[in-house]
């Protein structure tokens, strides 16, 4: 089985082309492939399959094999696929309010629904930078969903063994809870984040970001995914985060978020209400995987 190494601000999937290879248990082929000592080593497996009704369709499954909506990194990495290897191209621009314009679009197919994405290219004509219109966050904790009686969770308090958190709760088509923190260094990431995970509030389990904000205009955060652990990089997250720093009145709708694998750029549009996200997506190698699942 051909596949290639691709990673969204160190954010790393392993990326299988599907209209050419034939993956019949991609659970499987997640976990042993995503091994870093004995398989290729990556945040989990994302497939690029054939879409009735956008230019490709992407599968996404986590480390641990559970299948994921989205991925906000994986995304822009598929587009970065798609286009380079000449899967589909369009000479359509994006336009995106506020914002500006690409000079290439594609529709990527996820479980979050279809999702446009802009495309840079340098003078190679390879993709250097992509934005993805993320869609409408979700507020509403019955959507996320969060076991709690109040419609929605913005600036909650939250106990873990004895430390009081602030959680706000967003989904973007997969569960966020965003802690803002004084000081990062106070959190225990693996074991604190382990802990939200799987803690009762969310029966989907949920993904878990702590961010330290610096002005109106950026934050600083760290991300626990459900199903990987710590990573370097969630562009989801960071659209959940961006949207929380909103909500809570820390941040304007146009933030850089800086991850540990580097920065995006978010902005929350006023006028269609969708979250826009734009960053590099990088090709590291390909490859030849010896077992077909």
């Amino acid at each position: 089985m051909q596949f290639t190494k691709m990673h969204g601000l160190g954010n790393d999937y392993v990326y299988v082309n599907c209209f050419s290879e034939t993956v019949g248990n991609p659970e499987e082929l997640a976990v042993v492939v995503s091994e870093r000592h004995f398989g290729i080593g990556s945040d989990g497996l994302i497939l690029i399959c054939p879409s009735d009704i956008a230019d490709v369709k992407m599968r996404m499954f986590n480390a641990d094999g559970s299948e994921a909506q989205m991925c906000g990194n994986g995304i822009r990495c598929v587009a970065k696929y798609v286009y380079d290897h000449n899967l589909a191209r369009t000479e359509t621009e994006f336009s995106i309010p506020g914002l500006g314009t690409f000079p290439s679009l594609l529709q990527i197919e996820t479980l979050r629904g279809v999702l446009t994405v802009g495309l840079d290219t340098d003078g190679n004509d390879t993709v250097s930078r992509v934005c993805v219109n993320m869609g409408q966050p979700i507020m509403a904790t019955a959507q996320i969903p969060v076991a709690v009686s109040s419609e929605t969770v913005i600036d909650q308090e939250l106990s873990i063994e004895g430390q009081t958190l602030s959680m706000t709760c967003v989904s973007m088509g997969n569960p966020h809870a965003v802690f803002f923190c004084e000081n990062l260094d106070t959190i225990e990431l693996a074991h604190t984040g382990l802990l939200i995970e799987h803690h009762d509030l969310f029966p989907e389990r949920v993904n878990a970001h702590f961010v330290k904000v610096v002005g109106p205009n950026e934050f600083i955060m760290q991300t626990w995914e459900r199903g990987s652990g710590i990573t370097l990089a969630c562009g989801t997250g960071a659209c959940a985060c961006a949207v929380a720093g909103v909500l809570t009145g820390r941040c304007q709708r146009q933030v850089t978020a800086c991850l540990p694998g580097g920065d995006l750029e978010l902005y929350w549009c006023e006028q269609d209400n969708c979250v826009y996200m734009t960053g590099p997506a990088t090709e590291v190698f390909s490859g030849y995987w010896p077992e077909k699942m």
